[in-house]
């Protein structure tokens, strides 16, 4: 009889133990703790950040700066890259809508092929926000980007000025993102009046599928054979599309004859433009734009209201769009703007230029 007691006192202890956990942390697939207390409430909201493609050095700051500015809101971010390949970028995201997001944020691959999951984020009452680039045909929350069109055209007035006459070849970008399609718009508000003048020709015009510098490597090696290397200047709509262009212009002794624009202020670009292969790049401050993007996603997140002071239509609705300001560089302005911000460090960025021929540190 003792014994039966003493089994029933244990299976008793047991059972008060095992209410007494039902109010505490448990852990979801993602990692993240939820409290399941009155309210079920999560005790830190979750951000899923779907990056397009990692393997490029200006995702990686983004990147960093976000979940930095994040963390410091609270708030925690899953990070996916799809690497380039849009169909990884949709699985990604629908899985990281499964997993109970509180705010999705997309660095998209393809603008144009995001209405399924948007669909999906939005059904679930998840919001959306597009991270630089727009997000075409979807109801997205807001919109965080640097002035686009104004990038183009900071990158042909910086031609005009250097090459007011002269054969032109334009570079876009990949033909499926949006941004791609603004810089262009941007540069042709300057081009075109001078081509419509006759003091600009264009001798060719060609997409870089994925903003792929190998891809752009052998468009600029068959431009220069078409044109028996007869061009005085690029219009190339970033860093990795001028850096696969400015290979095949070394080629042909002509790397820092033809100017050349860029975008984006890569480590590799502004150290060509340190040593006078690359004319120009935009940069665009990127923690300007990562913290930025950050804030508004943990808004959203939390529900509240996003104020801007503009909007942009992406086909389906007007969406609230937070527009920053770029940046026109070139050798003059290196150690004012990507050195004195700390993008990059002054012997990272003239590692390749002798000490004689360096401007004074910062």
């Amino acid at each position: 009889m003792k014994k039966c007691k003493g089994f029933l006192s244990i299976l008793s202890f047991l059972f008060v133990f095992v209410l007494a956990a039902c109010g505490q942390d448990v852990t979801d697939e993602s990692g993240n703790k939820n409290s399941e207390g009155k309210e079920g409430e999560k005790d830190k909201l979750t951000i899923g950040l779907s990056v397009s493609d990692l393997t490029l050095e200006r995702w990686q700051h983004d990147r960093d700066f976000f979940v930095e500015k994040a963390k410091e809101l609270g708030a925690e971010v899953l990070v996916q890259s799809a690497n380039g390949d849009e169909a990884k970028q949709l699985s990604q995201i629908e899985n990281m809508i499964s997993q109970g997001i509180d705010a999705l944020v997309i660095i998209a691959i393809n603008s144009d092929s995001l209405t399924t999951v948007v669909d999906q984020a939005k059904s679930k009452g998840i919001p959306v926000l597009a991270y630089d680039r727009l997000i075409n045909g979807a109801e997205i929350d807001a919109y965080v980007s640097f002035d686009n069109v104004r990038v183009g055209e900071m990158q042909a007035e910086y031609l005009v000025e250097k090459v007011p006459k002269g054969k032109y070849f334009l570079m876009g970008g990949s033909p499926t993102d949006n941004n791609a399609k603004m810089f262009r718009e941007g540069q042709m508000n300057v081009l075109q009046p001078l081509i419509d003048k006759g003091d600009i020709e264009i001798v060719g015009d060609q997409w870089v599928k994925g903003w792929d510098a190998n891809e752009a490597l052998k468009i600029m090696e068959n431009a220069l054979t078409a044109n028996n290397n007869d061009i005085d200047a690029v219009v190339a709509s970033n860093d990795s599309t001028a850096g696969g262009a400015i290979q095949a212009l070394e080629a042909q002794g002509l790397a820092g004859k033809v100017v050349i624009s860029g975008q984006d202020a890569d480590l590799a670009a502004v150290q060509r433009i340190a040593e006078g292969k690359q004319s120009m790049t935009v940069y665009k401050p990127i923690k300007a734009i990562a913290t930025k993007s950050a804030e508004v996603a943990v808004q959203l997140a939390k529900g509240e209201k996003v104020t801007s002071d503009s909007t942009i239509n992406n086909g389906k609705v007007d969406v609230p769009f937070i527009k920053l300001d770029p940046i026109k560089v070139d050798k003059e302005n290196l150690v004012d703007t990507v050195i004195k911000d700390g993008f990059h460090s002054y012997d990272d960025v003239y590692k390749n230029v002798p000490e004689s021929e360096r401007p004074p540190r910062p």
